[in-house]
Formats: C-alpha cells, structure tokens, sequence
C-alpha cells in the first residue's frame, strides 16, 4: 500500500470501529436488558426491536450514497454520524419499548457505511482493496470481539442506556476522525453521478444484483442465529456472562483464514473463495441445528466454539471480498450509488433475520430457525454459482494529500 491507502485504510477502519463498537456493546446485552421494558417479554418484539435499525439503513442507504457522489463523501458522512448520535441519546432515554425503537430507528437513519466504504474506494488502487477492506473488516471484528468482553460488566454498571450514551459519544468522536485524520477526498465527478440514471445502471447489472442478494442473506443468517445462539451456549453449560469466552478466541484465530483469502485472490481463485465460505456457513448451521438439545457437556461445548470459529471465517471473508467487488464492478461515477444499493440490502437483511429469527424461535423452535439459516444460505449459492469476479484495473499512483 501507498502511504495515502495505508492512512485512508486504518482512518475509515476506525470510523468504522467506532461505529460499531457502540452497536456492538448493546447486542450481546439487549435481549437480556430489554426486558426491563414493558412489552419485553416477547421475543417477536425483541427481534423488532433489533433489527429495526436494519430497515432505516435500508431505506436510507441508497439516499446517502447517491448524496455521497454528488456533495462529496466526507460531509454526508458527518451528516450521518449526527444523525447516529441523536439516536443513540434518544435510546438512551427511553422509558418504554416504543421509545427505544423510536432510537434505533433513528440510529439506522444515519445510514454513512455506503459513502465510507465509497470514499475508501476512491482512496485506494483495485489491486490492495481487498487487503485494505479487510482491514475495515478486522476493525469491526475486533469490535465485536472487545463487546463480547465488556458489554456484560459495562451493562451492570451503567445500564443500557448507559450504554446508548457511550454510542452517541463513540460517534462523535468518529466526526473527529473524518474531519482531522481522513486524506483528502478525491473531486466529486459528475453531479449526474447521483441521478436516477445512475441508480438504474447499478439496478440493471447482474453482477452487482447477484452481490446484493448475498449480503441481503448473510446479514439475515447472521443477525437470525444469535437469536438462538446465547441459549445454546447456556444449554452447553457456558453462563451468560462468560459467553465472549466462546466469542472471542472463534473472532480472533478466525482473522488468519484471511491471510488464506488473500493468497488465494492474487492466484485467481475468487470464485472459489466465495462459494466455500458460504458452503461453511451453510454447514456451520446444519451444526447448530444437530446440537440443539443436547445435553450440557464439555464435548457440547468445544463443539459450540469450532462452529462459531468456522462461522467467522466464512463470514470474515465474504465481508472482505463482497464490498471489494461491488466498487470494482461499478463505475467510479457511481460507486456511492452502488454501494448505497448494496448496504440497503444488507441493513435490510439486518432487519429481516432480526424480525424473521425472533418469529421463528417463538414459534418453531432453534433447530427450524437454524434450518431455515441453512436454506437461505442454499438458495445464495445456488445464486452465486455462475458469478465471475472482475479483473483488476490497471495500478496507477494515487496524488499524496
């Protein structure tokens, strides 16, 4: 990498980090904290209640990126973490269910992860972007695994509106990053770049589609699954407070599949990357399915942490490779409107495993909830099968900032 990449890569990588780090901290606490709440003793409203923030980033994501390519990606990127900040303190003070859904509704609303990840493109060669958003894909992993540890003791010592608050304060301080730390973002192209001609380009490829419907279904297998997975990690004997013991050792060793994916790309092998990281996925829920029941046992749980370790290898590299596509795929011109389309698709994946995952345990129990995770994750590569990754665009220097 070029030293302008390398300073845009751990930048963005941290406004990334920020960012989910507050989300983070909340997730392994809320079902447990939301029943505080009246109306918190139904899972189908606790799902709601998740994933809500998934659908206002799927009806904004779009909005954004297109605003990214015609005002610039950096000021619709302050906008947004404003707007994630407002949420936050709105969720912070809360007294009702409605009230915190009214928050992390407006917590979706400042949907940036399209003009991020646009203006990380903008920033680096085709030939490292994989490598580099790896790295905004380590960030967050890193993020998850650091909530898994302190949400619990940080959820008992200030709540969860405690913890809203320190995710409102956690974006501001992205604000600081991208104002101070960020290079200096290319010139905007063409304002047509935002119009509809743009967005009917990006809906009419079928490569970029085949990519949305993937992130749509990774998204909703992810946030589905652990609607059950807490419960069979204390079905195997793990007490919920220890569950990061089972969590961060899968995120950690799963960072060195990556150096695999990297390896494998630069040999031609994309295809094969992504149709066997979804293929893991795919039998790491067959897995959870077969173990729900079981009685609690030390064998129970190892078995528990190998399938979550294979989870995050082929989640880690799905979410490295998927984004790298789309920019390469799309015309700079419209890159933010490409990913703008892309992010809709996952936050509303987000949404739906949140509200499909809570219906189903509620009704049908884990093992239907991990089968229909193997479905979808069927159907995607079934989808995915005739897909051919782009050819990489000629290097060229990057101007120094």
């Amino acid at each position: 990498m070029l030293p302008q990449e390398r300073r845009a890569s751990v930048s963005l990588a941290l406004i990334f980090a920020l960012r989910m780090l507050g989300l983070f901290l909340v997730l392994p606490v809320f079902a447990l904290e939301a029943v505080k709440y009246p109306g918190g003793d139904n899972p189908a409203w606790i799902g709601l209640a998740m994933g809500i923030y998934g659908l206002t980033q799927g009806v904004l994501q779009i909005p954004f990126g297109m605003a990214s390519d015609r005002f610039g990606r950096k000021r619709v990127i302050v906008v947004g973490l404003v707007i994630f900040a407002a949420g936050s303190m709105l969720a912070a003070a809360a007294t009702t269910l409605p009230w915190l859904l009214a928050g992390r509704a407006l917590q979706g609303a400042g949907a940036v992860s399209a003009a991020v990840t646009a203006l990380l493109a903008d920033l680096t060669r085709d030939s490292v972007r994989t490598k580099a958003m790896a790295m905004v894909g380590a960030s967050i992993g890193l993020m998850f695994a650091l909530s898994l540890v302190v949400a619990p003791p940080l959820a008992a010592a200030i709540g969860l509106q405690g913890l809203f608050v320190l995710t409102g304060v956690l974006a501001l301080a992205g604000i600081g990053v991208v104002c101070w730390i960020v290079p200096v973002a290319p010139a905007v192209t063409s304002a047509t770049s935002a119009r509809l001609g743009g967005l009917s380009q990006v809906l009419a490829d079928p490569g970029l589609m085949r990519l949305n419907v993937g992130v749509f279904v990774l998204h909703a297998v992810q946030l589905a699954m652990w609607v059950a997975v807490p419960a069979l990690l204390v079905q195997a004997g793990l007490p919920k407070g220890l569950h990061w013991q089972a969590y961060l050792p899968a995120v950690l060793l799963s960072f060195g599949f990556m150096a695999v994916v990297f390896a494998l790309e630069r040999r031609g092998h994309l295809r094969a990357v992504f149709l066997v990281s979804m293929g893991l996925i795919l039998l790491v829920q067959l897995g959870f399915a077969a173990s729900v029941g079981h009685a609690a046992s030390t064998l129970h749980m190892w078995a528990l942490g190998v399938l979550l370790l294979v989870f995050f290898c082929g989640f880690n590299a799905l979410e490295a490779t998927q984004p790298s596509m789309v920019t390469r795929l799309a015309p700079a011109a419209t890159r933010g409107t490409a990913l703008g389309v892309y992010n809709t698709l996952q936050s509303l994946g987000f949404f739906t495993g949140g509200l499909v995952g809570g219906w189903l345990a509620k009704s049908w129990g884990a093992q239907a909830l991990f089968m229909a995770c193997a479905a979808a994750m069927l159907v995607w590569m079934a989808a995915a099968w005739g897909m051919r990754a782009p050819e990489h665009a000629p290097s060229t220097a990057l101007n120094q900032p």
